[in-house]
């Protein structure tokens, strides 16, 4: 007699393929491109058997989302998307009351992993260092009694200086890719700008945070620290025995892991961007450990503080080499 599962295992082991299938999906949607007949086919079914459940417990009526005050990773965005939650993503400063651009609930008006086109009656211009300038009435006159600060942040054209790097994506799209003051040399005289680097490794769902380092020193490394709900799910998949955060970013499979992953991101910037060596730590950066701003951007100076010990001995171990 053939015995079958019982029937609830069997509904779940049902549930979380369908789940993954639809996420699958979301992860491959795109703003600015048709997928096609069957793409479309399969992106409907996925939400009426999953995406919808998302939106009733969102309420049932929302229809988009707005993003603001740090970076939105692409593949949220796409999800969301793919779910029927429009995600406009949009950029400015308090100096600049404070939207320079945002994107648009139509398609056409939204490109993901860009913060939309620039608002009506706003100048944007990419200085010769990749700095975005603005200008409009809706940027500030000047820092109340602080004449030199307002001299140092507009140029003698009353650009506004932002200190963020970025760049226009199809002459339409404003991309933002670092902070000036965060970019860093190398000892080669090399130009790194780390919110890339971190940004591309986040989208990889087994890294929560990240932070490169690495100024004035030979090559970039990164503090990366592990997504361990998602880690404990791959360690159960490949037989990896469940152990605290400390013990499991110890495990040399992990650590393999890991490594294999920093070569796959590493594929995506040029030979001095390339990160030479990580380290993998035990518990997230916070607000409350004074390691993250309260609109989650890390502290990099307090990190680096907090890990001065690990970071020298990243580049020591290499200098036994």
């Amino acid at each position: 007699m053939i015995k079958s599962w019982p029937r609830a295992t069997s509904l779940e082991g049902v549930k979380k393929k369908l789940f993954f299938w639809a996420l699958d999906l979301g992860l491959k949607y795109d703003t600015q491109k048709d997928q096609g007949i069957l793409y479309n086919a399969q992106l409907a079914l996925a939400n009426k058997l999953i995406f919808n459940k998302w939106r009733e417990a969102l309420g049932g009526n929302l229809r988009c989302i707005v993003s603001g005050g740090g970076a939105l990773q692409p593949r949220l965005a796409r999800v969301f998307w793919a779910a029927g939650i429009r995600v406009m993503e949009g950029y400015g400063l308090t100096e600049t009351s404070p939207v320079i651009a945002v994107g648009g609930f139509e398609p056409e008006n939204n490109m993901i992993g860009t913060v939309g086109p620039v608002i009506d009656n706003v100048q944007v211009k990419i200085a010769p260092d990749g700095e975005i300038l603005t200008k409009s009435p809706s940027v500030m006159k000047g820092y109340y009694n602080k004449p030199e600060l307002t001299a140092h942040e507009f140029d003698k054209e009353g650009w506004f200086h932002t200190g963020d790097i970025g760049e226009m994506v199809n002459g339409k799209f404003l991309k933002i890719t670092d902070r000036k003051k965060e970019m860093f040399k190398t000892s080669g005289g090399k130009y790194i700008a780390p919110q890339v680097i971190e940004g591309k490794l986040k989208e990889d769902p087994l890294i929560e945070q990240a932070m490169v380092v690495g100024a004035d020193q030979k090559f970039p490394s990164v503090l990366i620290i592990p997504s361990f709900a998602d880690l404990r799910g791959w360690c159960k998949r490949n037989g990896v025995p469940d152990a605290s955060n400390e013990e499991l970013i110890k495990n040399e499979k992990i650590q393999e892991l890991y490594d294999g992953l920093v070569k796959k991101y590493n594929q995506s910037f040029a030979q001095w961007e390339q990160v030479k060596r990580f380290v993998l730590l035990p518990q997230l950066w916070t607000v409350e450990s004074s390691e993250m701003t309260p609109t989650m951007k890390v502290k990099r100076k307090v990190i680096t503080e907090n890990n001065k010990d690990i970071i020298e001995s990243l580049y020591r171990q290499t200098e036994k080499r």
